[in-house]
Protein backbone atom coordinates (compact mmCIF):
# COMPACT_ATOMS: atom_id res chain seq x y z
CA UNK A 1 0.00 0.00 0.00
CA UNK A 2 2.72 2.46 0.96
CA UNK A 3 4.55 1.80 -2.30
CA UNK A 4 1.46 2.49 -4.40
CA UNK A 5 0.77 5.69 -2.47
CA UNK A 6 4.36 6.85 -2.89
CA UNK A 7 4.21 6.07 -6.61
CA UNK A 8 0.98 8.03 -6.97
CA UNK A 9 2.49 11.02 -5.13
CA UNK A 10 5.52 10.97 -7.43
CA UNK A 11 3.35 10.77 -10.53
CA UNK A 12 1.07 13.55 -9.33
CA UNK A 13 4.06 15.68 -8.39
CA UNK A 14 5.58 15.21 -11.85
CA UNK A 15 8.83 13.89 -10.39
CA UNK A 16 8.62 10.34 -11.70
CA UNK A 17 10.02 11.20 -15.14
CA UNK A 18 12.98 12.98 -13.60
CA UNK A 19 13.73 9.96 -11.43
CA UNK A 20 13.48 7.63 -14.41
CA UNK A 21 15.90 9.82 -16.36
CA UNK A 22 18.34 9.91 -13.43
CA UNK A 23 18.20 6.11 -13.16
CA UNK A 24 18.72 5.70 -16.91
CA UNK A 25 21.77 8.01 -16.85
CA UNK A 26 23.33 6.29 -13.85
CA UNK A 27 22.84 2.83 -15.36
CA UNK A 28 24.49 3.93 -18.60
CA UNK A 29 27.36 5.62 -16.71
CA UNK A 30 28.17 2.52 -14.65
CA UNK A 31 28.10 0.18 -17.66
CA UNK A 32 25.01 -1.71 -16.53
CA UNK A 33 23.26 -1.25 -19.85
CA UNK A 34 26.21 -2.73 -21.75
CA UNK A 35 26.33 -5.69 -19.35
CA UNK A 36 22.64 -6.38 -19.90
CA UNK A 37 23.09 -6.21 -23.68
CA UNK A 38 25.80 -8.86 -23.43
CA UNK A 39 23.60 -11.05 -21.24
CA UNK A 40 20.78 -10.73 -23.81
CA UNK A 41 23.05 -11.61 -26.72
CA UNK A 42 24.50 -14.60 -24.86
CA UNK A 43 21.03 -15.82 -23.88
CA UNK A 44 19.83 -15.58 -27.49
CA UNK A 45 22.95 -17.36 -28.69
CA UNK A 46 22.49 -20.14 -26.11
CA UNK A 47 18.76 -20.61 -26.77
CA UNK A 48 18.62 -19.96 -30.48
CA UNK A 49 16.79 -17.31 -32.48
CA UNK A 50 13.37 -18.75 -31.65
CA UNK A 51 13.49 -17.65 -28.00
CA UNK A 52 10.41 -15.65 -27.14
CA UNK A 53 10.53 -12.17 -25.70
CA UNK A 54 8.91 -13.41 -22.49
CA UNK A 55 11.50 -16.18 -22.10
CA UNK A 56 14.33 -13.73 -22.74
CA UNK A 57 12.88 -11.25 -20.27
CA UNK A 58 12.41 -13.93 -17.63
CA UNK A 59 15.98 -15.16 -18.04
CA UNK A 60 17.62 -11.74 -18.04
CA UNK A 61 15.56 -9.83 -15.44
CA UNK A 62 16.94 -11.45 -12.30
CA UNK A 63 20.54 -11.14 -13.44
CA UNK A 64 20.04 -7.56 -14.62
CA UNK A 65 18.52 -6.50 -11.30
CA UNK A 66 21.38 -8.04 -9.37
CA UNK A 67 23.88 -6.05 -11.46
CA UNK A 68 22.47 -2.64 -10.47
CA UNK A 69 25.16 -1.11 -8.25
CA UNK A 70 24.23 -0.42 -4.64
CA UNK A 71 25.36 3.18 -5.06
CA UNK A 72 22.76 3.71 -7.79
CA UNK A 73 20.03 2.11 -5.68
CA UNK A 74 20.94 4.22 -2.67
CA UNK A 75 21.08 7.46 -4.68
CA UNK A 76 17.69 6.85 -6.25
CA UNK A 77 16.13 5.85 -2.94
CA UNK A 78 17.44 9.02 -1.31
CA UNK A 79 16.08 11.18 -4.15
CA UNK A 80 12.66 9.53 -3.80
CA UNK A 81 12.64 10.08 -0.05
CA UNK A 82 13.65 13.73 -0.47
CA UNK A 83 10.95 14.36 -3.06
CA UNK A 84 8.26 12.72 -0.95
CA UNK A 85 9.33 14.73 2.10
CA UNK A 86 9.29 17.93 0.05
CA UNK A 87 5.77 17.15 -1.18
CA UNK A 88 4.61 16.48 2.38
CA UNK A 89 6.05 19.84 3.47
CA UNK A 90 4.17 21.60 0.66
CA UNK A 91 0.93 19.99 1.77
CA UNK A 92 1.46 21.15 5.35
CA UNK A 93 1.79 24.78 4.35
Amino acid sequence: MKSAAAHQKLVMGGDRDGLKELLRRRLVECGWRDQVKIICKDTIKDNGPDITYDALLSTVTTRARSLVPDTVKKELLQKIKNQLLAQEEKLKT
